[in-house]
């Protein structure tokens, strides 16, 4: 399936979209026609509110399972990769990025913490709807280094799925840094069908939920390759600089388009990729050094009381969306 978009997202029917707040459970669903699309979810397990599971528009599971729930097929690397997320690796020497349930006791002390608070004004709608959260990032010993504001906003459309991120921080402390990293910073785990192809050995989960070694990779249903606003293909986009970068594959026969945009107001414009063939699909505008081989460095501050918006688009498609047809969704989003 393959469409043309002009004005924006034109040319198909909307689609009702329903907030569901579920405070005992800690989630928020979004619901597009009476089907899941995806969940803002706060346990705390995971260190982070996130986005998980992600839904395609004809129904298939777009990111990683583990480590919220076992399912056979699963890398089980890199715990702290749930769903989509927003956070950074070096934050007053806190790293944020990589804290999960997995970090020893006698570690936890290096990392740093984003504790929902509040959930804002709630809009359901046809073809849009959206949701306002706040969090706080804090410090082991419990000080809120940082207030966060986000927009949660939905477009729905029969075979097109748009999630922005509208994301605030405030500075709560006399000074908080944001020192060059890599880890970084607006990001997505994808399922299995979405990684790049790789017989690398590793570690999978079996049908049984048992970690298992796997020397040589199945490729079967492996099908995901990467292509970025600049035209680098594959794994090659790593570490490069472009507008936006576009993951595709296929899952059971849906063609699927997913698509990470950049906003020209964000720190670091266009931003670096941090994007992985084993499925980890992220943007950092603001670790630097590392993706340009110590040519660049960002180091990040703000003073108390000092903020700073980070605007991302995420565009879900059941289609191989061509160039042009990003463009235009992401001169709708600009």
């Amino acid at each position: 399936m393959g469409f043309f978009l002009v004005g924006g997202i034109t040319g198909f029917a909307q689609e009702n979209i329903e907030i569901k707040v579920n405070e005992a459970e800690k989630k928020v669903d979004v619901i597009v026609d009476n089907q899941l699309f995806t969940s803002y979810i706060y346990p705390s397990t995971i260190k982070k509110p996130v986005l998980w599971p992600v839904i395609s528009p004809e129904g298939n599971v777009l990111t990683r399972s583990y480590p919220m729930e076992n399912k056979a097929g699963d890398r089980t690397d890199h715990p702290h990769h749930v769903g989509i997320w927003f956070n950074y690796g070096d934050v007053n020497g806190l790293d944020f990025w990589n804290n999960s349930d997995a970090i020893p006791a006698e570690e936890r002390s290096k990392f740093g913490t984003i504790y929902h608070q509040s959930l804002g004004k709630v809009k359901d709608g046809k073809g849009k709807a959206s949701f306002e959260t706040e969090s706080l990032w804090k410090a082991p010993d419990n000080t809120s280094l940082l207030s966060e504001k986000t927009t949660f906003s939905f477009q729905a459309k029969d075979g097109l799925r748009i999630i922005d991120r509208k994301t605030t921080l405030t500075a709560l402390v006399d000074e908080v840094d944001f020192t060059d990293n890599k880890e970084g910073m607006y990001a997505i785990r994808v399922a299995r069908e979405l990684e790049l192809p790789s017989d690398k050995p590793t570690e999978l989960m079996d049908s049984h939920g048992v970690v298992t070694k796997v020397a040589k990779m199945d490729n079967t249903y492996v099908k995901g390759d990467y292509r970025s606003s600049e035209g680098i293909e594959g794994g090659d986009v790593w570490g490069t600089r472009a507008t936006w970068m576009k993951l595709g594959s296929e899952i059971n026969g849906e063609d699927v388009s997913l698509v990470i945009v950049d906003h020209p107001k964000n720190v670091g414009y266009p931003t670096y990729w941090h994007a992985r063939d084993y499925g980890l699909f992220a943007a950092n505008p603001l670790g630097q050094k590392v993706f340009s081989e110590g040519k660049e460095e960002l180091n990040y501050s703000l003073k108390k009381g000092q903020s700073v918006t980070f605007n991302y688009r995420m565009i879900i498609a059941s289609s191989d969306l061509t160039d042009e047809e990003i463009n235009q969704l992401v001169k709708d989003f600009k």
